[in-house]
């Protein structure tokens, strides 16, 4: 996978234009000229969350003894489901918690931007082809400063696309992961089939 590969299906799990909908919700109770400060404090918290399972990820599939094809083939699995959410959101998802004083890490950091889909998206990297990690790690910063600046100008890009824009997009963004996640489905089973064949 090259280098703009790995960005766009970072940017993508990310979904920094699905997610305006959800962080201009969240930051409605908190005064507007804090909003800014408080995005970017949540997505520094993202950044180190996701920085801390890049580095540890490999230490981690060793504790747990997980091989590349499962992460291969459960996070197809489970970037499949999110997308099926992006493509067909559960009714009442707009009305989910609103927390009525200024989110601190959770919703925001995690699991909007660093969730457990990007996060075993970064292990599956990192496991896979590790000595290709300078690159997935370019990848991650790349995707975060777009996600970031994104996600920054959420008041103004909510105005602006307004629900159903943001609507159409996320789920055009949702289609792409289908297809994303297929595909990382059948290359962890060809590997895992592979695997079972004798030397």
């Amino acid at each position: 996978m090259s280098l703009v590969s790995a960005v766009l299906l970072l940017v993508t799990i990310m979904d920094p234009v699905g997610n305006v909908p959800s962080f201009v919700a969240s930051l409605q109770h908190v005064p507007a000229e804090r909003r800014t400060h408080v995005i970017a404090r949540e997505m520094l918290f993202a950044l180190a969350l996701l920085l801390v399972f890049f580095f540890g990820g490999g230490r981690l599939m060793a504790l747990l003894q997980l091989s590349p094809e499962s992460l291969f083939l459960g996070g197809g699995i489970m970037l499949f489901l999110i997308a099926i959410k992006m493509i067909f959101p559960p009714a009442g998802r707009d009305a989910h918690e609103q927390p009525a004083q200024e989110p601190f890490i959770v919703p925001l950091a995690t699991p909007l931007v660093a969730g457990p889909s990007v996060i075993a998206t970064l292990m599956l990297l990192t496991s896979s082809q590790p000595a290709l990690n300078a690159r997935w790690l370019a990848a991650l910063f790349i995707a975060w400063a777009i996600t970031s600046a994104v996600l920054l100008c959420a008041p103004i890009i909510a105005r602006g696309l307004r629900e159903k824009g943001s609507m159409a997009i996320e789920r055009l963004m949702g289609m792409l992961l289908v297809i994303i996640a297929v595909q990382m489905f059948l290359n962890g089973l060809a590997a895992y089939l592979k695997s079972l064949r004798p030397a």
